[in-house]
């Protein structure tokens, strides 16, 4: 049974994990996020930066440490993780890397109800996404290997070689699909069942 999390949002594990390395403010947080591409993993904005943050605070994972005055800038205050905050992020993360977990991707609702579209929409759709999905999949490893040859090691890229493997399996489903809905046997069958109502 997966544990009930005071914080559950993923971006909180993110800041928690940014904050290993020292403390620092929202603003920080954000920029370092972009620059290690969580950010291609994890939805947020500034608000949401924020937001999380506090709620990290009242959590009891991180404290405020100091509040910094800058006459260029505004008031910023800086955090650090707590005893309990460096806990809760390896806790959570052996249970991210080592427990499955049955997640529900909009494409998985769409593929449950295919049969409300004809088989001719549906293969068109599909080779859209499938299109799709290749532009994707050359986009990444067009980053990945850029990344690479600039040095960083592949440990930090895991999650995009991660990304590549789902798109390629999804790849190969799609295009295995599209055969199957271009068969005169499901045609037909599609046309007796929904034929006269569409």
């Amino acid at each position: 049974m997966e544990k009930r999390r005071k914080v559950a949002n993923p971006l909180g594990l993110a800041v928690l994990a940014e904050l290993l390395t020292g403390p620092m403010h929202p603003y920080e947080m954000g920029r370092r996020l972009q620059e290690h591409g969580k950010d291609r993993n994890i939805k947020y904005n500034r608000g949401s930066l924020y937001m999380v943050v506090e709620q990290l605070r009242k959590a009891g994972f991180v404290t405020e440490q100091e509040t910094v005055r800058d006459t260029q800038r505004p008031e910023r205050t800086v955090y650090a993780v707590t005893a309990e905050g460096r806990h809760e992020v390896y806790d959570w993360m052996r249970e991210l890397v080592g427990k499955p977990r049955h997640e529900y991707p909009h494409f998985g609702v769409g593929l449950s109800l295919l049969s409300v579209l004809s088989p001719a929409e549906s293969v068109e759709l599909l080779g859209r996404r499938l299109a799709a999905l290749t532009e994707e999949t050359d986009d990444i490893r067009a980053t990945v290997r850029t990344t690479v040859e600039g040095g960083v090691p592949w440990v930090f890229l895991v999650e995009e070689e991660y990304r590549l493997a789902l798109l390629d399996a999804e790849r190969h489903f799609v295009t295995e699909l599209i055969e199957y809905l271009k068969q005169p046997d499901y045609v037909q069958a599609w046309q007796d069942i929904f034929g006269e109502k569409t």
